[in-house]
């Protein structure tokens, strides 16, 4: 690996530190914990680039979430949202 393949993962591995532990589950997963959260605080991104693909982040029980879906998932309506222009994940 060279010097800027080097500088780069050591730049991932600090933001993975920074940012904490993101776990990466399917969208019935996420749906699931959508339902026992009390007013969560969902980011959501609506991109992609041949197709439409939804992107979800959420905090719960000291863990964030993500998820990325085709569709959209349904929030409750107790949730407070966040419209992201970007989620970048180190790592992912």
């Amino acid at each position: 690996m060279n010097a800027s393949g080097a500088a780069v993962h050591a730049a991932i591995a600090e933001a993975a530190k920074a940012s904490g532990a993101i776990i990466r589950i399917q969208p019935d997963e996420f749906r699931r914990l959508l339902q026992k959260a009390t007013e969560p605080l969902v980011v959501v991104h609506e991109g992609g680039m041949f197709s439409t693909n939804f992107q979800y982040l959420m905090g719960h029980k000291g863990l964030i979430f993500f998820t990325k879906s085709k569709e959209q998932i349904g929030l409750p309506s107790g949730a407070s949202v966040v419209k992201a222009t970007r989620i970048w994940i180190p790592g992912f």
